[in-house]
């Protein structure tokens, strides 16, 4: 179960990392 919560952490993670660059992206143009 401690596996699945690792990789649901893992997912948010790269998601919310993934909005933040595309926000920092779209503030260049």
């Amino acid at each position: 179960m401690s596996g699945l919560y690792l990789l649901g952490g893992a997912i948010a993670a790269g998601l919310l990392g993934y909005l933040l660059h595309a926000l920092l992206k779209a503030e260049d143009y």
